[in-house]
């Protein structure tokens, strides 16, 4: 998260909005160093510190900031909130918000509706659970600037836990491995979806022509009387 943060602190400097913020934009150089990069800048656009104007809506929906799924104006602080998502995702393993209905997820973003009290919580110190709150809050101008994230006390305790960062990676892979199983039980729904349809335009084709042949049939016998 460090790097994410410091990797987005740039961006912002540069006058760089992101926009699409999520696990699967952050690649591993590699094993053995551990330096991550930020990928996929497609959706990317410029803004200036302090301009918030409606950019269009863009980006992805369990990652959005509530001011985009609002249509309001909005700028950096967009990057914060998706930042906040991922650092929730590292922490607990699973989404902050998440529903199947489109329309009951934006309630979830738009209200910052999100727990951290279950057991999986008990682990991460009160550092840690204010520092998710400073970056999903849902009054943009409230949530900490990637500069500021950096200052937080929760880093500077985090950087002497032998252990974190192998809890974090088991909270990723778990992550990862029920992101990859929804995606193999959507894929499986879509075949199936699609064999169904297929089927049944074979058998109304078959049966459309079965009523053409019998059509041609009776008017031919018509014709020979």
């Amino acid at each position: 998260m460090l790097q994410l943060l410091d990797s987005l602190k740039h961006c912002h400097m540069m006058g760089v909005i992101h926009r699409d913020l999520k696990p699967e934009n952050i690649l591993l150089e590699s094993k053995e160093n551990k330096i991550i990069k930020v990928a996929d800048f497609g959706l990317a656009v410029e803004a200036q510190e302090g301009e918030f104007k409606w950019f269009g809506l863009a980006g992805t929906p369990n990652y959005m900031a509530p001011e985009v799924l609002e249509m309001k104006a909005y700028g950096r602080p967009v990057d914060i909130w998706a930042c906040g998502v991922i650092l929730y995702i590292m922490l607990a393993g699973y989404q902050p918000f998440y529903d199947n209905d489109e329309r009951r997820l934006h309630t979830l973003i738009k209200t910052g509706d999100y727990e951290l009290s279950s057991d999986t919580w008990k682990t991460v110190t009160a550092e840690g659970k204010d520092m998710i709150m400073k970056l999903l809050c849902v009054v943009p101008e409230r949530r900490l600037t990637a500069a500021h994230a950096l200052q937080h006390i929760w880093f500077q305790k985090v950087k002497t836990a032998k252990n974190h960062r192998q809890q974090t990676l088991d909270k990723l892979k778990d992550f990862n491995a029920r992101r990859k199983f929804k995606a193999a039980v959507h894929s499986s729904i879509l075949v199936s979806s699609f064999l169904t349809m297929s089927k049944k335009k074979r058998e109304d084709a078959t049966s459309q022509k079965s009523s053409d042949n019998s059509i041609a049939g009776s008017i031919k016998k018509g014709r020979g009387k």
